[in-house]
């Protein structure tokens, strides 16, 4: 597939070009940001506009339920693992075959789009303006060593460093969610019926923390700074208010991030903080749950922009009201504080 839309950002105006000698000197800065969030939203839009956005939906549907298949003829009792960082971060034979299928299907479906993966990344590469497919062969990988029927494969599509379609697919439990960019976001269950989400169309306001089913996943590192920071926002979270806790109903560790951003955009999750994971966690999550209406905060307090590859995400769901504020109630737990991670 020829990217002649890429031939567009080539004339893209120069950051000049926003400015006459008659501009005043106090021109203020916001107005100059919100002009160059208009110009990126602009360029996203003539290049998704070259795209068929259903025919690709539609491949990555087809790869996931391949992947679904390899995912669920392995033996997880035999297949080889291997540690990455320690002990709590693996990888078995079985993703990287994943991996290595969803690539070279792709490959020769879109030949020149990009492709960045959990298991194929390298330190240097960074995700571009390009057409890129962001796979995590296996989200979960430790549930699926353990057996754990909570463990999906993931693939989103990127245009200019923005999700435009997302599949998350749950071979285990034979769910499947999938979003496009302006077209909402659906669930496939395992009896065929596809319901548009979230799942109850008239979601309730967000009136707090106390009202809120909030998951957090723990991640593969254990000790230090960062720890600290998830184990005393959590137990904050769960503390009744009369020790000066937030009292949320509870916390829910499904596992698995990218499934983590569909419950929350189903609405059977109302929040999910994470600091830590990786952009092919989230990717395909982040449409979704836009598409169902939520919302992608930082996980680190006043970042309402964060970036794909921050490593830092509050997911909230969608509701009439009450967002903002349960965004910056649960940053005022972590007092002060912040993640800080290696990008």
């Amino acid at each position: 597939m020829a990217l002649s839309a890429m031939s567009s950002v080539a004339s893209t105006p120069a950051m000049s070009d926003f400015s006459s000698a008659g501009t005043p000197a106090s021109s203020s800065l916001a107005s100059s940001i919100s002009s160059l969030r208009d110009l990126d939203k602009a360029l996203v839009e003539c290049l998704i506009g070259e795209l068929n956005l259903v025919e690709i939906r539609d491949t990555l549907i087809s790869v996931a339920q391949a992947a679904g298949e390899m995912m669920l003829n392995a033996d997880p009792s035999v297949d080889t693992s291997e540690t990455k960082k320690n002990s709590s971060d693996r990888v078995t034979a079985t993703d990287k075959a994943v991996e290595a299928m969803v690539k070279a299907c792709l490959n020769t479906a879109y030949p020149d789009f990009e492709f960045l993966g959990e298991e194929s990344f390298k330190v240097s590469q960074k995700l571009t303006d390009a057409p890129t497919f962001v796979c995590d062969p296996i989200d979960g990988t430790l549930n699926f060593i353990h057996g754990f029927p909570n463990t999906a494969i993931s693939l989103a599509l990127t245009v200019g460093r923005k999700p435009v379609v997302g599949v998350v697919f749950n071979p285990f439990r034979r769910e499947l969610y999938t979003a496009i960019k302006g077209q909402g976001a659906y669930l496939q269950k395992p009896n065929g019926t596809v319901h548009r989400l979230p799942i109850r169309q008239n979601p309730d306001p967000l009136t707090g923390l106390n009202g809120c089913l909030v998951a957090v996943e723990w991640g593969s590192e254990r000790s230090g700074p960062n720890w600290d920071l998830r184990t005393n926002t959590t137990r904050k979270l769960l503390s009744a208010k009369s020790v000066g806790g937030a009292m949320c109903h509870s916390i829910r560790s499904s596992g698995s991030a990218a499934l983590d951003f569909c419950y929350v955009a189903a609405g059977q999750m109302d929040l999910f903080w994470e600091g830590g994971c990786w952009i092919w966690d989230i990717c395909a999550g982040w449409t979704i749950l836009e598409e169902a209406g939520g919302l992608v905060a930082s996980a680190n307090p006043g970042d309402w922009d964060p970036s794909l590859e921050g490593r830092l995400y509050l997911a909230v769901r969608g509701a009439p009201s009450g967002q903002k504020e349960v965004v910056e109630e649960l940053w005022s737990c972590m007092e002060g504080k912040e993640f800080v991670f290696a990008k």
